[in-house]
């Protein structure tokens, strides 16, 4: 992960993290930030551009989505201002750093959103692991607890996405 200069700007803290460690964190979660971000806008793109019949059932689910990502993104923001980072969360900044793929613009149907989210949420919950995991690595539990509470809610959330798209094999 590269580190321009402004990802090197830190505030003091007596937190107990060597400095190399803050800024790999720090600079982790504005990665993460800034999927969480573009994850937000896309659940909020499905749930406002959908048609059908199940539109108000999805509209819910998507609106639930995107309410527990917005509150990642104070949980991520928060990690970042503790470990003396500055947080790094515009809009674009999120569409340079967001890992997550764009969002298609031209479907309509809900089944379509769905899947297409289900797509998107599969791959930050992919992202989230892999953030228990660095953190992990680099000793500092309390982020891996941050990321571990993302996780668990996201991959719930995928799974009420999965049970939508659901359909039983005929035979």
């Amino acid at each position: 992960m590269c580190l321009s200069d402004q990802d090197r700007v830190l505030h003091p803290t007596r937190i107990a993290l060597p400095l190399e460690v803050r800024m790999y964190v720090i600079a982790l979660l504005n990665q993460t930030l800034a999927c969480t971000v573009d994850l937000h806008l896309q659940a909020k793109q499905a749930a406002w551009n959908m048609k059908g019949a199940d539109v108000l059932q999805l509209q819910l689910l998507f609106a639930t989505i995107a309410a527990e990502l917005d509150a990642y993104t104070d949980l991520l923001a928060e990690r970042i201002v503790v470990l003396g980072g500055v947080v790094r969360s515009t809009v674009r900044t999120a569409a340079r750093q967001s890992t997550l793929p764009e969002y298609p613009c031209t479907i309509v149907e809900g089944d379509a959103h769905a899947l297409a989210l289900a797509e998107r949420v599969a791959h930050y919950a992919t992202t989230m692991r892999g953030g228990i995991t660095h953190t992990a690595d680099v000793e500092d539990a309390v982020t891996s607890a941050v990321y571990t509470d993302i996780t668990r809610g996201i991959e719930k959330r995928l799974g009420g996405l999965e049970s939508y798209l659901y359909r039983p094999d005929p035979r």
